[in-house]
């Protein structure tokens, strides 16, 4: 069988450099290591049978033609689903090593483009590594895709494929940028559950009703002004890395929110935009604004994952004031831009121009990527998981990182991820550009106690106009 890729996804085929892999990464870890033969069988019916694309390679298409997909007769899963040994003594930094590996080493290209590594002496219990090729999907469907492995007993069985919006009793829809929500949809009614830390998404308009909008967000697209330099932005060289931090309650989060009439979603990245800031100054620089790459879910989330998945999604472009030095301000500041972002036809108008760049020659289709770049310095998802644990092949999941490419030749990836509980961040980054990102992760946790401590001495409510 052989059939065209489509044209968004022919672009994530396009992007990749030696110095910018187009790879989704996902990290897991468990209590105890996780049964490889009942893994395995649990890959073959739930992925491979499932979705072709994890059974097809892609045949190039040439310089002016476009790349197809093809079964592999050669296909066999012990190719794809691998035991890797961490170095010792194991554990998170052993674990962290080998995925900051793993994101600079392409994937096979004569074969379909996916691996599923098991690792073998981690300490720590059990954990995998997933890669996935972007041509495959966008990481809101691969998160879809992922978590429908999995199972809410240990037994097995809970398993579901469709997606049930969160409830929103309070009738705040609207309120949270679509963005944010990034890799989900849930196969679960635990996914479900789980949504609630970002069940606010955007109403996305009617895009028949949206071109005079359209046009207006294509003009401001291309007039934004070039981010400032910043420890994030530079030449770029082949080694990245990886950390992540320690899980916070979802309780401390949602305290402040209640002491701002903030959301979830509007602290967490408030805390990030201050996390940056603490970096930049901490290296002698005036912090500025800068703005992040907020990927966007334009697939409907009850709609039923295709069998053939593929790229149904856009990005806007959200500025992070790290240029107000008062965490509360900051905060309100962040909300209102969020605010402003949440109706914008933005995202659409990004992904036709991703589709337009898939049937464009590659180098055409760089100089468009090079135009994207200079209008952001980072990569920000946000991803919400359930609110129970789940289990994986019989093993208890403990946690999760997911980061998708750091597209557009940017140097910085943050991934916020939720997970019984607790929110999680990871920061993915150009070995040149961010050498330790271990300190981003102190930086973020300071940060969120730093802005703890402000709302409960600024005794206020509500923004002051």
């Amino acid at each position: 069988m052989s059939e065209r890729m489509h044209h968004a996804d022919a672009a994530w085929l396009q992007m990749e450099e030696p110095t910018s892999l187009m790879v989704i990464t996902a990290v897991l870890w468990f209590d105890e290591p996780v049964d490889l033969e009942r893994l395995k069988d649990v890959v073959r019916e739930r992925l491979v049978e499932r979705y072709p694309r994890f059974r097809q390679r892609v045949v190039p298409g040439g310089l002016l033609g476009t790349a197809r997909w093809e079964d592999d007769p050669a296909f066999r899963l012990e190719n794809h689903l691998l035991r890797t040994r961490l170095r010792a003594p194991g554990g998170r930094a052993a674990l962290e090593a080998l995925v900051s590996e793993s994101m600079s080493t392409p994937l096979d290209s004569s074969r379909p483009l996916w691996a599923l590594h098991v690792m073998e002496d981690n300490v720590a219990g059990g954990a995998l590594l997933l890669r996935v090729h972007h041509c495959i999907a966008d990481g809101i469907s691969l998160a879809r895709v992922l978590l429908s492995l999995t199972d809410e007993r240990a037994s097995g069985g809970g398993s579901r494929e469709d997606f049930e919006e969160a409830e929103d009793a309070s009738g705040r829809l609207a309120r949270l940028l679509r963005g944010a929500r990034t890799v989900l949809g849930s196969t679960r009614a635990a996914w479900k559950r789980g949504a609630e830390l970002l069940a606010e998404p955007i109403q996305l308009m009617d895009l028949a009703v949206e071109g005079a909008r359209s046009a207006s967000a294509l003009s401001r697209l291309l007039t934004l002004m070039q981010d400032p330099p910043s420890p994030f932005t530079g030449e770029l060289g082949r080694e990245k890395r990886v950390a992540w931090s320690r899980p916070v309650p979802v309780g401390k989060v949602r305290e402040i929110g209640h002491g701002t009439g903030s959301t979830v979603n509007d602290v967490v990245m408030a805390v990030v935009a201050g996390m940056l800031r603490r970096y930049v100054e901490a290296r002698g620089q005036s912090p500025e604004d800068v703005r992040a790459v907020v990927p966007v879910n334009l697939r409907p989330l009850r709609e039923p994952l295709p069998r053939e998945l593929g790229n149904r999604f856009g990005v806007v472009f959200l500025p992070l004031p790290l240029g107000l030095a008062d965490p509360v301000e900051r905060l309100w500041e962040l909300k209102r831009r969020m605010d402003n972002l949440k109706r914008s036809p933005e995202a659409a108008v990004v992904f036709g121009m991703l589709s337009a760049a898939g049937m464009a020659p590659a180098p055409v289709e760089r100089m468009a990527v090079d135009v994207m770049r200079k209008k952001a310095s980072l990569v920000l998802t946000n991803v919400p998981g359930p609110k129970r644990p789940v289990y994986l092949a019989g093993a208890r999941l403990a946690g999760v990182m997911f980061w998708v490419p750091m597209a557009a030749r940017l140097g910085l990836g943050l991934s916020i991820f939720s997970y019984a509980g607790h929110v999680t961040l990871g920061v993915a980054a150009d070995a040149g550009l961010v050498p330790e990102p271990r300190e981003l992760i102190a930086d973020f946790e300071e940060e969120l106690d730093a802005l703890a401590e402000a709302v409960r001495e600024s005794g206020h409510s509500h923004p002051v106009h």
